[in-house]
């Protein structure tokens, strides 16, 4: 099983063995602790949970669930598996090292809150003329027939642009540090610096 969860660093460049530039993004994956495992026959399905970071005070329902593993984890998230790894067990340690450089890996993040937008520039509309008694400079147009005299939902407009949820999928990781716990994916990743994400093993 190889997932881990992690914060964006920032980003920086490094060099491929053939002399070409490559981005990168760097991500902070302290080591995380198995908390919880789930099976098909007790659970229905295969997951495993991960703790991330450590908290400063759990609720006690939250204290008892993680008990067995011996920790306080700030930050817990469950990744499914399609078959557990033998001699897995709640309290198993999983760092950097779980991935390897040439790994294709997804990343989950929540991409940055940019406020409310316009359809210019939350949905790439075209801008109306200027001219010749043109009046809807940045309108979105019509929106609509008169049947079925509603909006349909998932109707391109206005409205809350960024802070969603956001997988990059098939990226290379191409730096690891064991050391300073820290992996380099090519490419760019969504959510602001110190942002929380989820790396795994693409499929």
């Amino acid at each position: 099983m190889k997932a881990l969860i992690g914060r964006k660093l920032g980003m920086t460049s490094t060099i491929n063995e053939d002399g070409s530039l490559i981005a990168v993004t760097l991500l902070s994956v302290t080591p995380n602790t198995i908390t919880h495992i789930k099976d098909n026959e007790k659970d229905g399905y295969s997951a495993v949970q991960l703790g991330f970071e450590t908290a400063k005070k759990l609720s006690k329902s939250l204290a008892g669930h993680v008990k067995n593993s011996k920790v306080a984890p700030k930050v817990i998230r469950e990744f499914r598996v399609d078959e557990l790894p033998e001699n897995t067990k709640v309290g198993d340690a999983l760092a950097a090292d779980s991935f390897s450089v040439g790994d294709s890996v997804d990343v989950t993040g929540t991409s940055k809150g940019k406020g409310f937008a316009g359809t210019i520039k939350r949905h790439n509309f075209h801008r109306g003329r200027k001219t010749h008694g043109g009046r809807s400079y940045r309108r979105p147009g019509s929106i609509g027939s008169m049947y079925p005299q509603k909006i349909f939902k998932g109707k391109k407009m206005a409205g809350q642009m960024g802070n969603e949820r956001v997988t990059v999928k098939r990226l290379k990781v191409a730096v690891i540090n064991t050391d300073l716990h820290v992996i380099g994916v090519a490419g760019a990743i969504p959510g602001p610096r110190k942002g929380l994400v989820f790396i795994r093993q693409a499929k």
